[in-house]
């Protein structure tokens, strides 16, 4: 029993890892640029088709998940430029209705491109096998890859916010805008630059979801909504709060969905057990957001006017 635990626990710290990947780029756009971009899934959706399409031409998943990359900032590029940029005086409503809209366009248009047929990425050989972790029981290795991809990315961001001028100004820029432009800080390269950044981490988890799950259209909205919880928890602009609110998403999910049935099968019938244990699964992290929203509305992690 304690080895499923383990092993279930891991499963929900690579679901948490996976999840900070998009909600980092998610988080930064919003601390920084005060812009809600809905269309954030749409750049995890855009970074799975890459890599399908790429390593089906070229039969290599690496060359498939470095191409992805500046596939999915070329795309988040001309995003960023004709859509978000004149969103940046506008009302949070206007950004929803326009990223929203954003959603359908892409949507249609990769479905006229590539149809409704699901496309799929095959495991990298060099990551398809499993490893024994402790001696005790093995786990596989490409979703250990997906976990030190997430704590690579959470130390380099760290390191640009906290140790770097560039990361000087974002915080600055998050605290007053209009100062830091007057400083001579181009904003608006700034502004792009972190959207560029963000939409890579998406293209980059979407990538890596590739062999896991099938690449088809609309992945990304369901995810992107998991993602917006994570944030919330943890506190909206505060990176390190993005990391805690997904890796804890991530182990309450993976926990409810594994353990929930056999707990409420102890008092229930099978059929009851399942049904009841499936609805309380899902509804597990959205409860858990309500409670962190009462007890500390601005998050577990809140940020007084700037990204940290």
């Amino acid at each position: 029993m304690s080895q499923l635990v383990f092993e279930q626990f891991l499963n929900g710290i690579q679901l948490g890892m996976f999840l900070f990947l998009v909600s980092a780029g998610l988080t930064l756009v919003f601390g920084f640029m005060n812009i809600i971009n809905l269309a954030h899934g749409s750049l995890f959706m855009i970074g799975a088709y890459s890599i399908a399409l790429i390593s089906g031409a070229t039969g290599s998943f690496w060359i498939g998940l470095i191409l992805c990359l500046p596939v999915t900032a070329l795309a988040a590029f001309i995003i960023e430029v004709l859509i978000i940029r004149p969103l940046y005086t506008r009302d949070h409503l206007d950004q929803v209705l326009a990223t929203f809209g954003l959603i359908l366009f892409i949507n249609e248009g990769t479905t006229m491109l590539m149809g409704r047929t699901p496309q799929f990425v095959d495991m990298p050989e060099a990551l398809s096998g499993s490893v024994t972790l402790f001696g005790v029981f093995s786990y596989p290795l490409y979703r250990l890859a997906i976990i030190a991809s997430g704590i690579i990315v959470a130390a380099i961001l760290w390191f640009i916010i906290t140790k770097t001028r560039v990361g000087m100004q974002i915080r600055a820029g998050t605290t007053n805008r209009e100062i830091v432009q007057q400083l001579g800080v181009n904003i608006d390269g700034l502004n792009t630059a972190i959207f560029l950044v963000g939409a890579m981490f998406a293209g980059l988890a979407g990538a890596m979801a590739g062999p896991l799950t099938s690449v088809e259209v609309g992945m990304g909205e369901n995810l992107l909504i998991l993602c917006f919880v994570c944030i919330v928890i943890g506190g909206i602009g505060s990176i390190r709060g993005a990391l805690f609110g997904a890796l804890t998403v991530g182990i309450v999910d993976t926990m409810g969905r594994s353990f929930l049935p056999s707990i409420l099968g102890a008092f229930l019938d099978p059929a009851s057990a399942s049904g009841i244990a499936a609805g309380l699964s899902s509804m597990s992290i959205y409860l858990l957001m309500v409670i962190v929203l009462v007890l500390k509305p601005t998050g577990l992690f809140p940020v007084a006017g700037r990204i940290s």
